[in-house]
């Protein structure tokens, strides 16, 4: 399976302009919103997304979203930046998630959870670091989507959902199949494209901190958590709120303000329905 992920990160295709301008725009030391706007208008697909995430009960805004430039101010521009790359790089290798038994709704939902645990937990430990992650954290499950081709194309859906059924530990089966997490199946399809070494270094460790290097254990703890917390087929479950408590303690997180983040985000989605 290793070389069939190889061959598949070797053969995407070129990033499209869009993201060559969202990621030279981010490495701006100041970004102006309407500069912003200007890249983002360009492609209607990123509007859409943009205005979904906006939308989403996660979020609450009193009033509904319908613009762009509302869309911005009330998300920040670091969020919106995320939430473009994100709409344009997983539409660039988007395919059927079936083997994980969800669907692109539901992976949305995950990534945005994960850039909101960012925003409601991370922040109250550094605003710097809330700012580092949010990208990472909204892109760092983009590997299934390659990890759901092969698993397609080697007809072995049925037993890899069948096992993610008995284990319920998506990052375990995932390496047993793969061979890689996905998190570092993730940072090699952003090695690949030439993507910041920030984004590549935080997400390549995840799950691997005996390797990390030490000026990104944190990050890769926090996404770690994060991970567990936004787990495609279970987000918020009792088992991977436990799990995820548990690594916080382990990793000497104040486990209170993550439980706080926890139950606020809970609120915001139950109160919708």
């Amino acid at each position: 399976m290793k070389e069939l992920i190889i061959d598949k990160i070797d053969s995407l295709p070129p990033l499209p302009n869009s993201v060559l301008e969202l990621e030279e725009f981010r490495k701006m030391s100041d970004k102006e919103p309407l500069d912003l706007l200007k890249i983002i208008e360009k492609d209607p697909l990123i509007i859409t997304t943009v205005l979904r995430v906006a939308n989403s009960a996660m979020f609450g805004f009193v009033s509904q979203v319908e613009t762009p430039s509302r869309a911005i101010s009330l998300l920040g521009v670091n969020f919106t930046i995320s939430i473009a790359l994100g709409s344009v790089i997983q539409n660039l290798i988007k395919t059927n998630l079936s083997p994980y038994g969800v669907g692109t709704d539901d992976f949305l939902f995950s990534a945005n959870l994960a850039s909101n645990l960012i925003n409601t937990w991370v922040a109250k430990i550094s605003f710097d670091l809330k700012e580092d992650l949010l990208l990472p954290a909204f892109l760092q499950e983009t590997g299934k989507f390659v990890i759901a081709e092969v698993i397609l194309e080697s007809k072995k859906e049925e037993e890899f959902l069948n096992q993610l059924e008995i284990t319920k530990n998506t990052s375990k089966v995932e390496k047993e199949y793969m061979g890689y997490s996905c998190a570092r199946i993730t940072a090699n399809i952003f090695k690949h494209w030439n993507l910041s070494h920030n984004l590549i270094f935080s997400l390549a460790f995840v799950e691997d901190l005996e390797n990390c290097p030490k000026d990104y254990v944190q990050n890769a703890q926090i996404l770690e958590i994060i991970k567990i917390l936004s787990d495609i087929r279970a987000p918020l479950s009792d088992y991977n709120v436990q799990r995820a408590m548990n690594k916080a303690s382990e990793y000497g997180f104040d486990t209170k303000i993550l439980k706080q983040a926890i139950d606020s985000i809970k609120f915001k989605i139950e109160n919708d329905l």
